[in-house]
């Protein structure tokens, strides 16, 4: 259920300056890398790395597939773990949890209440309580936001509930 699944096969190539010189258009010191999987680019931890260097501050928002251990520390780390529901669940790194600092994020998208019971238990083999905060987010179309609250309050789970505000704010719309 990737959300930027045109990234893969739209777009231009820039180089790192040319990215920057468009980011500086804007009035920020927060960048967030994401769409699709942006480490299956391995020039991308060097950018990442630049952008630090320069003053940025970065996170990096990661499907959990691939390996975050040459991401540099200053960067923020979301990292997706993938449910049954999205049809990844196979994929998972589950080497990078070690690697989650107190300042990362890991976010569950739930498309389902089988999903739902499915991360509570991964939560709790993993100990992922004790290493970041937990974000559980509902599928776009798939799941109200509502149900997923319900639940979580109902088990008085200690995770945060987000939502996917751009496509709640603009729909289909890309690049926002």
């Amino acid at each position: 259920y990737c959300d930027t699944a045109y990234a893969f096969h739209e777009g231009k190539n820039l180089s790192f300056d040319e990215i920057i010189d468009e980011i500086k258009h804007f009035d920020t010191n927060f960048i967030t890398v994401t769409g699709g999987e942006p480490l299956a680019q391995r020039s991308c931890y060097a950018f990442l790395d630049q952008l630090c260097d320069i003053g940025y501050d970065v996170s990096l928002e990661t499907g959990g597939a691939l390996s975050i251990k040459d991401v540099h520390e200053k960067v923020k780390i979301i990292l997706d773990i993938k449910t049954p529901g999205s049809g990844e669940s196979e994929n998972n790194h589950w080497d990078n949890l070690p690697l989650i600092k107190p300042t990362d994020e890991i976010k569950i998208v739930i498309t389902d209440q089988n999903d739902y019971k499915w991360a509570k238990k991964v939560i709790q083999e993993k100990g992922l309580y004790l290493n970041s905060d937990i974000l559980f987010s509902p599928s776009f179309g798939d799941l109200e936001p509502s149900e997923l609250a319900g639940w979580i309050l109902k088990d008085n789970l200690k995770v945060r509930m987000q939502l996917q505000l751009h496509k709640i704010i603009w729909g289909e719309k890309k690049g926002v």
